[in-house]
């Protein structure tokens, strides 16, 4: 009598749950019934038609529905509700909001490869890193890495110099590699050689991974871990990113080494080995903030890395791509940017100093304007429900 009498309080209970579940979502979508959007079907929402675009369709399938509804949109990702903020005041009430702070689904996709680093964290750890890391973009350390964006940017001019102009190429990859080879040097204080060694494991590694995240964000019935993990896509996905992590897991122990090394000999750990003034990468600031008390394990110093990497390199080679495309189709803003550019240098090839990328005024308002027509990271998620 007493099992029949618990049993049935706990079936009430749980009946209970589910009925308010089910009246919430009820309500939920009969709010979201008066935003206008694509058409959706049950469970698997427009998955079919994204799921069937190409990379570079993507964008373009955007800017017609931005076009077609102008103000707000709701679209389906599967059985997930996205609703699209066009317009400048409606994007500010939820980037305002101090409640709704956490990362929308999308961002879930990167949690194996980035953790929850600065990209995709939230609340006080977003805070604390934040804090953290903000002074590894001060100016003082970033100019110290102005001769190897000199370095890398002539060896992609050399190989730009290679191609048959009369022909159409890619010139998108290039630019990819180019700012990979930077931002690796910048952020880990190692090379990769992305422009010149095509069958770098790990170069091949971070296209893989960014492609395959792609494909998942794209088809719900991926979403679930399980069912990604025993997929094709889900075993190569893991496969590279065991690459990946391995990289940045043997540099990170290397430069513990090398400072450990550094701090039980005569030389200074800011000298190169023949007096010179030795470049800090953004690894040797987060090992800096482990040794000045903050508490950042492997994992933590690895995720920072990682998301340094994979965010840089991406926007740095997307707003590079589009500032090009702009000035390819705008020639008298093109003109008058290499006539800024002989004014500064004249008849010298030399490399650009500091001092000479505080003089390009013009080309700093090309750029700028550029990130505002294709900004580099075009959407913001956030999780309100």
């Amino acid at each position: 009598m007493i099992t029949f009498i618990l049993v049935s309080f706990a079936l009430t209970i749980i009946m209970t749950y589910l009925v308010k579940l089910v009246f919430r979502r009820i309500q939920y979508l009969r709010k979201l019934e008066k935003l206008p959007g694509p058409k959706a079907y049950p469970l698997i929402g427009d998955s079919f038609e994204m799921s069937s675009l190409k990379r570079n369709e993507l964008m373009k399938n955007n800017a017609e529905k931005r076009d077609q509804y102008k103000s707000i949109y709701l679209q389906w990702s599967g059985p997930f509700a996205e609703i699209h903020l066009l317009r400048p005041e409606y994007a500010e009430v939820a980037l305002k909001s101090t409640v709704n702070i956490t990362k929308s689904m999308a961002y879930d996709f990167l949690y194996d490869w980035l953790g929850t680093g600065l990209l995709t964290s939230t609340g006080k750890k977003w805070h604390e890193r934040r804090k953290m890391i903000t002074p590894a973009f001060h100016f003082g350390i970033l100019e110290d890495f102005v001769e190897i964006f000199g370095e890398k940017t002539k060896l992609l001019v050399n190989l730009l110099g290679k191609q048959e102009f009369e022909k159409e190429f890619d010139i998108y990859p290039m630019i990819t590699n180019c700012a990979l080879d930077i931002i690796c040097e910048s952020a880990m204080g190692t090379t990769v050689n992305a422009q010149e060694k095509k069958d770098s494991e790990y170069v091949k590694a971070v296209y893989e991974v960014s492609e395959l995240i792609l494909y998942r964000a794209l088809r719900p019935w991926l979403y679930a871990d399980t069912i990604w993990k025993l997929s094709s896509h889900g075993r190569a996905f893991y496969r590279n990113l065991k690459t990946l992590h391995d990289f940045t897991n043997k540099v990170i122990m290397e430069h513990r080494e090398a400072r450990a090394t550094s701090k039980s000999s005569t030389q200074p750990e800011t000298d190169d080995g023949v007096g010179r003034r030795k470049k800090r990468a953004f690894l040797d600031l987060l090992l800096d903030a482990t040794e000045s008390g903050h508490e950042l394990s492997q994992a933590d110093i690895r995720e920072e890395v990682d998301t340094f990497m994979f965010e840089g390199h991406d926007t740095t080679a997307a707003s590079i791509g589009w500032a090009i495309f702009l000035l390819g189709n705008n020639p008298e803003v093109q003109d008058r940017v290499v006539d800024e550019l002989n004014d500064i240098f004249g008849d010298s090839d030399r490399r650009a100093t500091v001092q000479d990328l505080n003089n390009m005024k013009y080309l700093e308002m090309v750029i700028k304007e550029t990130l505002r027509l294709y900004p580099s990271v075009p959407f913001i998620g956030r999780l309100v429900l």
